[in-house]
């Protein structure tokens, strides 16, 4: 099941990927709002989709696209926030960088305080820390893809965690240069899968961008297709 939207002029797709009786699988379009503001935003607009009323357990930016889970009720909604809270649920990103990072792969460890209109920071205080662990590949010159997973949930992390690296999202009009971020399409941040146990059940979601010109070059696709298996890459 799908729903096509106006935006500007241009058409945007919300997918379903799954759906039971306790929460759906959605995936979200980039430059949508998560919540509703001037518009109507990702969770009004998925819940017409589905015809109930369905109750976010995370978010994602506005420039971020890919699979967000929605319960179908407050219960479901707590046991998922349960989990989140115990990291018991993976959560894997893609990003692609038009700046080469300080090393190829690692982790970024720190906290996060709010910084000027609403940006935030990473600090080297370690006291409840926003937590970062990535891989990169180059793409085409002066590209570079990164697969990223979060280990907490923390507001702009991985946006944070990457620009402090040397490698601040392309597209990004928050962190990067705002002359490279205004001639880009879209800003390069994809929750590409998610892992996790619920009722006793496993259940394991992947879906690779199909959205933005970076995102859908021959190099990018091939990268991806080698990051088939996400969770084997951070064991």
């Amino acid at each position: 099941m799908s729903s096509i939207y106006l935006k500007q002029g241009f058409q945007i797709t919300m997918k379903l990927l799954y759906q039971n009786s306790d929460f759906a699988i959605v995936s979200k379009p980039a430059g949508m709002n998560f919540h509703s503001e001037d518009e109507a935003g990702f969770v009004v607009l998925a819940s017409e989709m589905l015809g109930c009323k369905l109750f976010p357990v995370h978010r994602l930016d506005k420039m971020t696209s890919g699979l967000v889970i929605l319960a179908k009720s407050s219960e479901v909604a707590n046991s998922f926030l349960k989990l989140f809270e115990s990291r018991e649920i993976e959560k894997y990103y893609l990003a692609i960088s038009l700046r080469k990072p300080k090393k190829k792969m690692g982790k970024v460890v720190g906290d996060m305080q709010k910084s000027r209109r609403g940006s935030w920071k990473l600090l080297h205080t370690k006291e409840n820390p926003a937590i970062t662990r990535f891989i990169s590949a180059s793409l085409n010159p002066g590209e570079k893809l990164f697969l990223v997973k979060p280990y907490t949930g923390k507001t702009h992390q991985i946006r944070v965690a990457l620009k402090s690296v040397g490698s601040p999202i392309a597209g990004d009009e928050r962190y990067a240069a705002a002359e490279e971020a205004k001639k880009l399409d879209r800003g390069y941040l994809h929750a590409y899968a998610l892992r996790f146990v619920f009722k006793g059940e496993s259940y394991s979601f992947k879906l690779p961008p199909d959205e933005g010109e970076l995102f859908l070059t021959k190099e990018c696709k091939e990268q991806i297709e080698l990051w088939d298996n996400p969770e084997e890459l951070f064991k």
